[in-house]
């Protein structure tokens, strides 16, 4: 009898250790690949190949990191597409949200009208930031009017709205770290492991980025226009290894979140005690991203995709800043996000609030260049603009004010006047 017992409560044991294994919740990842059915994508053919499709190649690719992450028993893979069907956008993203995904990786290809450009870039979801972004953003989120449901879903949202910029933000801002962090190790593979270009990781308005509830990566693998990478995107060799870089990001990805956690993605924390209000700072922090001699205009790809960022020109070096903040948490966040985007000795640097320059002033560089005729509309728009040359080249700069505070107003004030891309100049007497 009391044997039986023990057999009894042994087997009751066993079937509940089994229930608790198996109802672990699995990291849920939702993999899209780009197109299919009767939208092809890019598309461009070639005498030794053929057409190549991006709906194709995003579809071969997909189904790679799928089956390297199903081998994987702490992953489950979500699909939108198995096999050469259109999958609205609406679906795409109601299917993630729905799954309560922990990630959302879409693939696709690239192309551009100008036929030497080559490269793999990432996008993360928000604001786009120049007219090279903003093409590829009209591109990918064209395909909207394929489909009567994402007419209704997407068609009213405008982007040039203040609510609809107010909610983009929200939503950018609640995932935007951990996208960047996904975006920064798919490129940085994409160059380590299988020699490629990288062209850098972007914010851009993405429609099928734009309504995820999840950490969410658009991945553009290659052009389809550029002869010798589309060969690569088409060819098994060029598929395998760019799944194989895909996968290799999206299992350090996890790694990263589980040890942010405590050991698990899943891991049920105990609530935290209230933290008392915090206390501003007595000064301004901005994160130092790089000093160069080069001035990068906003959305070049050397800044990695980042906005709100300041350049200021101090000694002939451009020094660019990102974020600024008063508050020590915010400081944090700001500086972890520039390093998750490549930055990695970024580091904050204090301002004082309203300080005068004691030994000089702020000035605004508004052009750089070749000298400026009369007509131009810079010199046409403002009157007594400065003009200097060094080694052949003209520096046009305009005011003069004593805090950094007041050189930031009058950079806006100029970009209302559209004059933009100007730099703040911190010139010494």
């Amino acid at each position: 009898m009391y044997k039986q017992k023990i057999k009894i409560i042994l087997s009751f044991l066993f079937i509940l250790s089994g229930i608790l294994i198996f109802s672990q919740k699995k990291f849920t990842i939702v993999l899209d690949a780009g197109h299919g059915g009767s939208d092809h994508g890019a598309n461009r053919s070639y005498a030794d190949i053929g057409r190549v499709a991006e709906k194709d190649v995003t579809l071969a690719v997909t189904l790679k990191i799928g089956a390297m992450l199903e081998k994987n028993r702490d992953f489950k893979v979500i699909y939108t597409r198995k096999f050469d069907e259109y999958p609205s956008l609406s679906d795409r993203t109601n299917l993630a949200n729905r799954s309560k995904a922990d990630l959302f990786v879409s693939i696709h290809c690239n192309s551009s009208q100008r036929p030497t450009a080559y490269g793999t870039e990432t996008y993360v979801q928000g604001p786009n930031q120049n007219d090279e972004n903003l093409e590829v953003a009209k591109r990918e989120n064209d395909v909207i009017f394929l489909d009567e449901k994402d007419k209704q879903t997407f068609g009213s949202y405008n982007p040039s709205s203040p609510e609809s910029l107010i909610a983009l933000k929200l939503q950018q801002n609640k995932y935007l770290e951990s996208s960047l962090l996904l975006g920064g190790l798919v490129e940085g593979n994409f160059v380590n492991k299988d020699k490629r270009f990288s062209r850098g990781v972007f914010q851009k308005n993405l429609h099928v980025l734009r309504m995820n509830a999840m950490p969410s990566v658009l991945i553009e693998t290659g052009f389809i226009n550029h002869p010798e990478e589309s060969h690569y995107l088409a060819s098994e060799k060029g598929q395998t290894e760019i799944a194989e870089s895909i996968y290799n990001a999206i299992i350090d990805y996890k790694k990263a979140i589980d040890r942010k956690t405590g050991g698990s993605s899943f891991a049920t924390k105990k609530p935290e005690p209230e933290k008392p209000a915090e206390s501003p700072l007595k000064n301004d922090f901005r994160i130092l991203l790089l000093s160069s001699p080069t001035k990068y205009n906003d959305g070049d790809p050397a800044l990695k995709g980042l906005n709100y960022i300041l350049p200021i020109k101090d000694n002939g070096q451009y020094k660019y800043y990102y974020g600024v903040t008063n508050m020590a948490s915010i400081k944090d966040i700001n500086l972890k996000t520039a390093k998750d985007a490549g930055f990695r000795n970024a580091y904050a640097v204090g301002f004082m609030p309203n300080q005068k320059l004691l030994t000089g002033y702020y000035t605004i560089e508004v052009y750089t260049g070749e000298k400026l005729n009369g007509n131009s509309f810079i010199l046409q728009t403002l009157k007594d603009v400065e003009r200097n040359k060094d080694n052949g080249v003209f520096y046009y700069t305009y005011g003069k004010v004593f805090t950094l505070e007041d050189a930031v107003k009058l950079q806006k004030d100029l970009e209302s006047k559209g004059i933009k891309n100007t730099v703040i100049q911190k010139v010494f007497k």
